[in-house]
């Protein structure tokens, strides 16, 4: 397989929507946590507890996947470099860990997205019980 400068080069877009689409979960994340924490700290809910652990974890993974993202594009510039040098052997290695890690991170983004659903589930779970309950008044 030949590699040139511009194979590593195809993935910059890639790696920077990910990284985008990343730092927005981050995001969307930090602001909901604020807002629960405000909300318990008004009227604390046995609902709001049960989102505690299942927040902390997705900060984990998100952390985890935008650091393997990172590591993917700075090996995918540092393989331009090398290659740049003239180096294709060093080049190839580097351009497949790059590829390593950003499978890594889309694996754990997988991850994020399943532990995501089961937050939404508690809300479903307690939405569906204030139904029946106001079904049973």
């Amino acid at each position: 397989m030949d590699i040139t400068l511009t194979t590593p080069a195809l993935l910059f877009p890639t790696i920077s929507l990910l990284m985008l689409a990343y730092t927005n979960r981050f995001l969307a994340l930090a602001a909901l946590i604020r807002s629960l924490h405000a909300s318990f700290r008004n009227a604390p809910d046995p609902l709001i507890l049960a989102q505690i652990d299942n927040l902390r974890y997705r900060i984990v993974l998100i952390r985890n996947m935008q650091a393997w993202g990172a590591g993917s594009l700075l090996l995918c510039t540092v393989c331009m470099f090398v290659l740049f040098a003239g180096h294709t052997t060093a080049g190839k290695v580097l351009f497949g860990a790059s590829l390593f890690l950003m499978i890594l991170s889309l694996a754990i983004s997988i991850r994020e997205i399943q532990v995501s659903v089961r937050a939404l589930d508690l809300h479903l779970h307690d939405l569906e019980d204030r139904r029946a309950e106001l079904g049973k008044s």
